[in-house]
């Protein structure tokens, strides 16, 4: 058994040797909508011109595309035009200030997230197949990373040869990390409604959140405290940028709070330790923080709404296009053997060998053939 376990912040890797990708499709008119003569042709697409489409389609903006492509606009506009000569439709018109997708382009904008997900997920495919081990890539926010150590280790204890990451990452990125499969399963809070007909989830824990200060604070004993009475407080955050998804971003979001003074950790645990020392509260875990209560090194401040109830999730594609380990981790989470080893374990505590990891990501390589494209 390799177990990986790499918390970072998600970046885009850059690449500058990749290769250029282009696929030759065999396109339906059916399929998109765009008129075509009854012979079938063979035409050429590529993955650049594809990711540029997709990016304008969700933004709205080529501006706003090339930032995301770290490319010149003039790069994405090459791009798009040549797929719309390709394809003979113009996929999207200008409406006000953004833009209108065609029927064609509506089609399109469907499929080819598709096919970008489905080349990531061949080109990872075929890095690991020389590999001992296979991959799993999984995403979590910061919390949910935090104390997913036992959990992670409780399952890689049953399937052999299976080499997990673990990266955190804001909960508002989950649905499109997994349907663009740069994730294979996504641990925190539900992706939202919107994404139901692509992803599965499968609530996995209800957790407790309380706030707690050291003994001394001034609020320590004071009944019913309304949560507007805690924005001149001093807030310890256990993550670098606060995520409105969960923990405490959430909290704030819901109580129209803008704390004055929030000081970030680099992991909910120092967000911990620095409470007990005096330096402000902290919304933690009720069970991470039991015997830091039981010996009174913290104390809960009753504040109305508290505790704050969050379901955890976990969520795949589903059947048929999710990775069949990532499945089996999906319905671990859900045994109680799982609940049992995340709610008792010590947060961080995992086994890890770290291996040096190459990942060559198809969001760099398109870049470089989008800026080629846009030079020739």
């Amino acid at each position: 058994m390799i177990l990986s376990h790499a918390l970072t912040r998600r970046s885009r890797p850059g690449c500058a040797s990749s290769p250029p990708h282009s696929l030759s499709l065999l396109w339906s008119p059916r399929q998109i909508g765009v008129k075509r003569s009854l012979r079938p042709t063979v035409r050429t697409v590529t993955l650049a011109q594809l990711q540029s489409f997709v990016l304008v389609a969700r933004h709205g903006s080529v501006k706003a595309a090339a930032a995301e492509l770290e490319v010149t606009e003039p790069a994405v506009s090459v791009a798009v035009g040549a797929l719309r000569r390709e394809l003979g439709d113009e996929l999207f018109v200008r409406e006000g200030r953004g833009i209108a997708l065609t029927p064609g382009g509506r089609r399109l904008a469907t499929l080819a997230g598709e096919i970008l997900g489905l080349a990531e997920q061949a080109r990872r495919s075929v890095h690991e197949s020389g590999a001992a081990a296979q991959r799993m890539a999984v995403v979590a926010t910061s919390l949910v990373a935090e104390h997913l150590g036992p959990l992670v280790e409780a399952f890689t204890a049953r399937e052999d040869g299976l080499e997990i990451e673990v990266e955190a990452v804001s909960g508002d990125a989950f649905g499109e990390l997994l349907e663009h499969r740069r994730a294979d399963i996504a641990l925190g809070p539900h992706p939202g409604p919107e994404r139901s007909a692509t992803v599965a989830s499968a609530p996995f824990l209800r957790c407790r959140l309380i706030i707690v200060g050291a003994p001394g604070h001034p609020l320590a004993g004071t009944r019913a405290i309304a949560p507007a009475a805690l924005a001149a407080e001093r807030w310890l955050v256990g993550q670098p940028d606060l995520d409105p998804t969960t923990n405490a971003g959430l909290f704030f979001a819901r109580n129209a709070l803008e704390p004055a003074r929030v000081a970030t950790y680099s992991s909910q645990a120092a967000a911990i330790a620095a409470a007990a020392a005096g330096e402000g509260i902290v919304l933690a875990l009720a069970h991470s923080v039991v015997e830091e209560v039981r010996r009174r090194a913290l104390v809960r401040l009753d504040v109305r709404g508290t505790p704050v109830v969050e379901l955890w999730h976990a969520s795949t594609l589903g059947l048929g296009r999710a990775l069949p380990a990532a499945l089996a981790l999906q319905r671990f989470a859900t045994t109680s053997e799982a609940t049992q080893a995340i709610s008792t374990g010590r947060a961080g505590a995992i086994s890890t060998r770290v291996r040096p990891k190459v990942h060559v990501t198809l969001w760099r390589s398109v870049a470089d053939e989008i800026d080629a494209a846009a030079q020739r």
